[in-house]
């Protein structure tokens, strides 16, 4: 029982992170249209906001030390960041080790103006196009933006730890009566999937709850009908992008210390978050979270030793072997809509 009890957590972390890219994958084809393949690319790029803010704030000079000396007794040179020297000693290093979660509040503008300049700048040319375009054009996108952080950033993956208050981990096992260090949890692991459940929520309370989300809502069941109503529904589409973008971004961010972000993980995430997409449902959102989350904690079944010795290779296919099942006896998904693909 206790290997099941873990196995379903070890499961919530990828998939919180399938349920966030599923979310904005479904937002962008269901408001605009779109199958976008450079999803994937822009969770990497948040990943890649928190290794960047690591950096800037690990920025150092240096300065001479008269209370260390060498062997010689000659005065050390060391490395002093600027945000220690701005804010003292405690301040600036508590800043540094915080990093990781200062870059949610670096990664929204970024994530924002990088949607909204995808969107302006490309995507709305492809509205009307074949779904096979936006394929080709989104994808090859994606590989831009990988060549390029793979440039500036190198191929090696960039270790980015957690702040030192949730390195440690969490007997869950004690917590619900069994024996100590039976089911041991990583904080962080927690902290995201507390995190991915807030970012879910808030998305659907936006657009449930308000004047501006009712409107996208509508404009995804009827654009044409909004938009003889006089609603300008191409700039709140525009927006919704851009949100998109920021709620793959911060799913990147905060998944940084899980997995060293490297310049491919958006290609990794990419494939099996589309499949989650198409077994939640094509545009339903709701469909999308609880198809990630389904499809995440089965993979770390399938990931047990147990499981594979007897299946050799099942942890690579069972997403795969799940969403051919539920679509030959569910083609529209779990939630999908009649006639979405068709539209």
């Amino acid at each position: 029982m206790d290997a099941i009890i873990l196995q379903i957590l070890n499961g919530l972390d990828k998939g919180s992170a399938y349920a966030l890219i599923a979310l904005g994958l479904t937002l962008i084809f269901g408001t605009l249209g779109v199958v976008n393949f450079a999803h994937g690319a822009l969770f990497m790029l948040g990943s890649f906001c928190a290794v960047t803010l690591q950096r800037l704030l690990s920025l150092s000079f240096t300065v001479v030390d008269p209370t260390k000396k060498d062997f010689l007794g000659n005065p050390l040179k060391v490395d002093t960041p600027y945000v220690v020297d701005w804010f003292g000693d405690a301040a600036g290093n508590a800043i540094i080790n915080w990093s990781v979660p200062l870059a949610i509040l670096f990664a929204i503008p970024v994530m924002l103006f990088i949607g909204y300049a995808m969107e302006r700048g490309l995507i709305k040319h492809f509205y009307k196009r074949p779904h096979a375009d936006q394929i080709l054009v989104t994808f090859g996108l994606a590989i831009v933006i990988q060549e390029i952080v793979k440039y500036f950033y190198g191929a090696n993956p960039i270790p980015t730890p957690a702040p030192a208050a949730f390195k440690g981990s969490l007997d869950f096992g004690v917590m619900i009566g069994f024996a100590e260090n039976t089911i041991i949890y990583p904080y962080w692991r927690l902290i995201y999937f507390v995190f991915s459940a807030v970012i879910v929520s808030a998305v659907f309370a936006f657009l449930r709850f308000t004047t501006f989300g009712m409107v996208v809502r509508a404009g995804m069941a009827d654009r044409e009908t909004v938009g003889l109503l006089g609603i300008n529904i191409d700039k709140r589409f525009t927006i919704m992008f851009g949100m998109a973008a920021a709620v793959a971004g911060l799913a990147g961010v905060m998944y940084a210390p899980i997995n060293s972000p490297n310049y491919h993980m958006g290609m990794d995430f990419l494939v099996l978050s589309f499949v989650v997409v198409v077994v939640g449902g094509m545009g339903s959102l709701p469909g999308a979270v609880l198809a990630g989350f389904l499809l995440g904690i089965l993979e770390s079944f399938a990931s047990m030793n147990e499981v594979k010795s007897l299946i050799p290779g099942i942890d690579q296919i069972i997403i795969y072997l799940v969403a051919i099942i539920i679509l030959l006896t569910r083609p529209r998904g779990l939630m999908g809509r009649k006639g979405v693909m068709e539209e």
